[in-house]
C-alpha cells in the first residue's frame, strides 16, 4: 500500500513515519488489500493492466489510531468543555467548520422537496449561508421552534406516583395498615391499640409519599441537559449571529431548559441512560413521546457525528461536487438535460449522506456548443483519472464532431491542516502535465483543487506546458464561501470548454 501526501503527488509518506494533520489521509494499493486496514474505496481504476486502488483512511477518534498509523490529530470536543488551550480551539474551529459543510449538505434534503427546482433551491440556501449574520439551520434549532411549547406544557404537569413504605406513624394519622404492619403491631404488649401504640402513641402503617423519580421524568431530566448543552454549543458556533430570530429562539430555549433541570434536580428525578426501553407513558402521553424522540434524535446526531467527524473528507466531496453543479448551473448558456436520481439517507455511512447514479448531473451549453458531465467517484475511471487519482471531473464533449472527450480533473483534499494552494497549483499541474504525455481516448489539460480554505479564502493558477491547474480555497458559510464560489465561477466561466 502506497500512502500518499497529496493525491495528485506521487511522493510517498516514509516507512515507519504516521499520518498526521497535514496529510489527506490517502493511499493507493493494488487488487488486494491488506487486512484490518481501516478505509473507504474513493475509486478504482487500471493501467496498462495493472489494478488501482484509491483509498481514504478516516480521522481517528481519540488523536491516535493504527492500521494505518496516525497520530498527533485533534479529539473531538465534548459539548459540555469551553476550549482553552491551543489544541482545544483548534479542534473546536475544526468541529465547526465540519458543522457548517455538513449543513450545506443537509440543505439538499429539503431542496429534493422540489425536485424540478432543485438546484435553483440548494443555490438560494447557499446564498443565504453567506451571510453569518443568517445562522445555519440545525436540529437545535428545530426542536427549539417545535418542542418548546411542549417542554412548557410538561413542566406544569409533571407525572408524579405514589410511592407506599412502613414507617411509625402517630394513632390519629393513620390511613392504611398492610399484612407486615398487623403483624408488627401484634407483637407489641398491651391490650388495646392505645396500650400497644406505647408512650409515643405511634404504630406502624402504610404512609404514601410523591415521588417523582419515574421512566419518563428521568428521560425528560436527560433530555434537557442534553438540549441544553447542544444549544449551547451551537450559540457558541454563530456568535456572530446574536441579532438573529433563529439566535434568540435558541436562546430561550436553552434558558428554559436549564431552568427545567434544575427544578427536576431539586425533585430528586435521576438521568436516563441512552438506549433505556420506552414505558407506556413515554409510549402513548403525546408530549412524554414527542420529548422522547427528541432526546432520541439529539442522541443518534452525537453518534453521527462521531462518524462525520472520522469521515470529513467523504462530507467535504459531496460538498465540493455540489458547488461545482451550482456552479455550471449559474451560466446563462447552461441547460439542465439529464440529473441522477438522489437518494438521501437517514444516517451518514463513511460520511456520505446521499447516493447518486453516474454521471450526478448533464448540462447542455447552448452557444458553446458542449455537453458537461458532472462526474464523482467513478466506476470506470478511465487511464487518466486513475493516474491523477482524482475521483471527481468534469467530462466535456462536442456533439458535433469527433474529437476526443476532454477531462477536467477535480481534486478534493481535505486535511486537518491548511493546505498551500500555490504548492498544490504547481504540483497539480507538474502531474497534468506528464499525464498528457500519455496516448488516451481522451484529453486531460485542466484541473481545478477544491481545497478547506479554514477562514483564509484563496486562488492559484499553475500552468506547465498546455496543462493548467486552478486551486481554490473556500469554506462552507460566510464571506469564505461568497469568494470561492465567485473563484469556482470563474473557472467555470474561461475557456476550458475549449
Amino acid at each position: 500500500m502506497k500512502r500518499l501526501v497529496r493525491p495528485w503527488s506521487g511522493r510517498e509518506i516514509g516507512e515507519g513515519i504516521p499520518y498526521g494533520p497535514a496529510a489527506c489521509l490517502l493511499s493507493e494499493s493494488s487488487k488486494e488489500l491488506p487486512r484490518g486496514i481501516e478505509h473507504a474505496e474513493l475509486m478504482t481504476g487500471a493501467f496498462r493492466g495493472e489494478t488501482r486502488k484509491l483509498l481514504l483512511h478516516p480521522y481517528p477518534k481519540r488523536g491516535h489510531a493504527l492500521n494505518p498509523p496516525r497520530e498527533d490529530f485533534p479529539i473531538r470536543p465534548p459539548l459540555n468543555r469551553e476550549p482553552t488551550t491551543p489544541e482545544e480551539v483548534f479542534a473546536s474551529d475544526t468541529l465547526r467548520r465540519m458543522n457548517e459543510v455538513l449543513a450545506r449538505i443537509q440543505e439538499l434534503e429539503d431542496a429534493l422537496d422540489d425536485p424540478v427546482n432543485l438546484w435553483p433551491r440548494l443555490r438560494h440556501a447557499w446564498k443565504d449561508a453567506e451571510d453569518e449574520a443568517d445562522p445555519r439551520m440545525a436540529e437545535i434549532v428545530k426542536q427549539a421552534r417545535e418542542i418548546g411549547q411542549v417542554l412548557k406544557e410538561l413542566e406544569h404537569r409533571i407525572r408524579r406516583v405514589l410511592r407506599r413504605t412502613r414507617e411509625l406513624t402517630p394513632l390519629d394519622r393513620v390511613q392504611e395498615m398492610d399484612r407486615a404492619s398487623m403483624l408488627w403491631l401484634s407483637k407489641q404488649p398491651g391490650r388495646t391499640i392505645a396500650e400497644r401504640a406505647g408512650p409515643a402513641q405511634r404504630i406502624l402503617s402504610t404512609v404514601r409519599y410523591e415521588n417523582f423519580d419515574t421512566l419518563e421524568n428521568r428521560v425528560f431530566h436527560a433530555y434537557v441537559r442534553l438540549a441544553g448543552l447542544v444549544a449551547r454549543e451551537w450559540q457558541r458556533e454563530h456568535r456572530r449571529a446574536q441579532g438573529s430570530d433563529r439566535f434568540r429562539i435558541v436562546d430561550g430555549f436553552r434558558l428554559r431548559c436549564r431552568m427545567i433541570a434544575r427544578d427536576l434536580d431539586e425533585l430528586g428525578v435521576g438521568i436516563a441512560e441512552p438506549g433505556i426501553t420506552p414505558n407506556y407513558v413515554l409510549m402513548q402521553d403525546k408530549s412524554y413521546r414527542e420529548m422522547r424522540l427528541a432526546w432520541e434524535r439529539l442522541l443518534r446526531r452525537e453518534r453521527i457525528l462521531d462518524d462525520l467527524w472520522a469521515w470529513q473528507a467523504q462530507t467535504w466531496t459531496d460538498f465540493a461536487v455540489l458547488s461545482i453543479v451550482l456552479a455550471i448551473d449559474e451560466l446563462e448558456e447552461a441547460r439542465l438535460i439529464a440529473q441522477s436520481p438522489i437518494v438521501w439517507r437517514q444516517e451518514a455511512v463513511t460520511g456520505r449522506w446521499f447516493d447518486q447514479d453516474r454521471p450526478l448531473a448533464v448540462f447542455w451549453l447552448e452557444k458553446t456548443g458542449r455537453i458537461v458531465e458532472v462526474q464523482s467517484r467513478p466506476e470506470q475511471p478511465g487511464s487518466l483519472l486513475t493516474l491523477a487519482r482524482a475521483h471527481v471531473s468534469l467530462r466535456v464533449t462536442d456533439p458535433t464532431r469527433i474529437d476526443l472527450p476532454r477531462r477536467v480533473a477535480v481534486w478534493t483534499p481535505h486535511a486537518m491542516e491548511r493546505i498551500d494552494m500555490q504548492d498544490a497549483a504547481d504540483g497539480a499541474a507538474l502531474t497534468l502535465a506528464e499525464i498528457a504525455q500519455i496516448a488516451s481516448n481522451e484529453v486531460m489539460r485542466d484541473g481545478l483543487i477544491l481545497a478547506p480554505a479554514q477562514e483564509e479564502p484563496d486562488r492559484a493558477t499553475a500552468s506547465r506546458g498546455r496543462a493548467r491547474v486552478d486551486a481554490i480555497a473556500l469554506d462552507a458559510s460566510g464571506p469564505s464561501l461568497a469568494k470561492g464560489m465567485e473563484a469556482l465561477r470563474d473557472f467555470i466561466r474561461r475557456d476550458i470548454w475549449r
